[in-house]
């Protein structure tokens, strides 16, 4: 009844009636997206009454009650196939100010109406391959990153921003021809990185890094938005960037992640879109070429320094509360370096094994992130060692036993789900630098059993990767444990009472004798199975003579 309304007043009706029904219309369905197959053929009719509005010389907010509810019945894909043409993704183009003029976006009363027919776009595109076949003949990559450039710089059309990237990355997503027009044709790597650079409203201090407030305000919801976007999109761009050739590669490699380095270092709105924003950055850190991700880490200022020195040994010894404040701090310093990016990551690491869920999709990401960097990066190793292995002093407990990140990966050493395992297993090896006997005596054979088997090294020895040759050093208690330490299950046992000494002599000599017994009839057991070996090889002998 609703559309027969709606169609009646847009084929009929004057600018104001159509508004008004299709404003109606639009709230009411705001939150649909399973509709009645009945109505199916007069939703179509109402998409093409729609589109014969929009090329109409309408008002602004006409203009805007149609592509909401264009927007809405987009998210049905029978009806797209009759509405899905040139002409049609034409007309939503221009109305995007995806067109080739140069004209800048000065007037704030159009905005509404860019971003309503981005939203039909995105739609649109997502659910029609009819519509990502028209994409590639319209070149519509080329003109969302000729848009972007027009608003790179502006922080108050953020909504344009943000669904601009998100059809760059609905197409980037369905079209890998597309991933590479933008990564090689349309520059979309520094495009895309400056567009997060304005989101985070980032200030350089060096090449590759930048101003850190952390005391500053979270971003906004819609810088916030803007970035995940941007993220999202950039991921898509770089996905098969595994090798790094030219030396202007790199650099931009770098320059994309001392971005995601700040981004790793701010917060969202809130505490979820905080960790999707990380997520994200987490994902995208996955593509960058290891050797470019030492800029995840930097040399402290000499403020810096000083400041720390000074924190340190100023506060009286009566102070204890600030003391470990300021030591917990200091952990985020080794070698000289910042290391709270990485700390970031390690605390990101954890917060996905507490879900205690979606380890695959949520965890692997910035497990096999981590071990890469540990495995390229000495710092970054030694840090990580001494944050998820430092030296063992309490070893009465097994190792998956108890809340530590060491205790945690070790769980997952035998998790059900073999990539999550496996993966868990290489990050403590690597930090091990790959010794046997050094990741066994964080884990136990029984856990580690797995991954050796997996490298043939169940004998012992070191992989094949090379790791400096400072040895670690054990502390007095473990040295004490050691010799009482289960190799099995890796922590110290009581040593088990002899059943012999609380057996009486008759006991003892009817144990004996049964021993004996036992042995009598193994043997015989044996000689009977070795005569019939022998009677099977005389038969197959024969067999093969004749």
């Amino acid at each position: 009844m609703d559309e027969e309304r709606a169609l009646y007043i847009v084929r009929a009706g004057e600018a104001g009636a159509i508004e008004r029904v299709l404003r109606d219309y639009s709230d009411k369905h705001r939150a649909t997206f399973k509709f009645e197959s009945a109505d199916e053929d007069k939703r179509k009719k109402l998409c093409e009454g729609i589109f014969k509005v929009l090329v109409k010389e309408v008002p602004t907010t006409c203009q805007v009650s149609c592509l909401e509810v264009l927007r809405i019945l987009s998210r049905d894909k029978k009806i797209l196939v009759p509405v899905t043409t040139k002409e049609n993704m034409q007309i939503l183009m221009r109305l995007a100010k995806l067109h080739e003029s140069d004209d800048s976006l000065e007037k704030v009363s159009e905005f509404p109406v860019i971003v309503e027919s981005l939203k039909c776009l995105c739609n649109i595109v997502f659910n029609s391959q009819m519509a990502q076949q028209l994409s590639l003949e319209l070149n519509l990559a080329a003109k969302l990153c000729n848009l972007l450039r027009k608003c790179k710089d502006r922080k108050f059309i953020n909504d344009i921003k943000c669904f601009d990237l998100r059809l760059l990355f609905v197409l980037s997503l369905l079209h890998t021809d597309i991933r590479s027009q933008l990564r090689y044709e349309l520059q979309g790597l520094p495009l895309l990185t400056q567009i997060l650079e304005s989101a985070f409203s980032i200030k350089w201090t060096d090449e590759y890094e930048s101003a850190i407030d952390h005391n500053g305000p979270p971003l906004s919801p819609q810088e916030t938005d803007c970035a995940i976007e941007a993220l999202k999109a950039l991921f898509n761009v770089t996905v098969d960037s595994w090798k790094v050739h030219k030396e202007s590669d790199s650099h931009q490699f770098r320059v994309m992640a001392a971005v995601l380095r700040h981004c790793l270092l701010i917060v969202g709105p809130t505490e979820d879109k905080t960790e999707e924003l990380h997520s994200n950055a987490v994902n995208l850190l996955s593509n960058v070429p290891v050797s470019c991700l030492d800029v995840l880490i930097c040399p402290l200022t000499h403020e810096e320094t000083a400041q720390e020195a000074a924190t340190l040994d100023e506060l009286p010894s009566d102070k204890t509360t600030e003391k470990d404040t300021a030591l917990k701090n200091s952990t985020m310093v080794y070698n000289g370096m910042n290391m709270e990016a990485i700390h970031v990551l390690l605390n990101f690491m954890e917060k996905r094994i507490d879900k205690g869920s979606s380890y695959r999709e949520g965890l692997t990401p910035v497990l096999s992130l981590l071990t890469e960097c540990s495995r390229a990066h000495r710092n970054i190793r030694k840090f990580l060692k001494d944050q998820v292995l430092p030296p063992l002093r309490d070893v009465t407990n097994r190792p998956e036993v108890g809340s530590t990140v060491r205790n945690k990966l070790v769980r997952l050493m035998t998790h059900v789900d073999l990539g999550v395992k496996q993966i868990a297993a290489e990050f403590l090896f690597v930090l091990c630098k790959e010794r046997v006997d050094s990741l066994l005596k964080y884990t136990g054979y029984g856990n580690a059993a797995g991954l050796l088997a997996a490298r043939g090294l169940l004998a012992g020895g070191r992989g094949d990767n090379w790791y400096s040759e400072d040895e670690d050093t054990d502390t007095e208690e473990y040295k004490n444990a050691k010799p009482n330490i289960n190799l099995i299950t890796g922590h110290l046992e009581e040593p088990m009472p002899n059943p012999i000494d609380e057996m009486t002599e008759e006991q003892k000599e009817y144990e004996a004798m049964k021993l004996v017994n036992m042995l009598d009839k193994l043997s015989s057991t044996q000689s009977r199975q070795e005569r019939r070996a022998l009677e099977n090889k005389g038969m197959i002998f024969e067999s093969l003579s004749s």
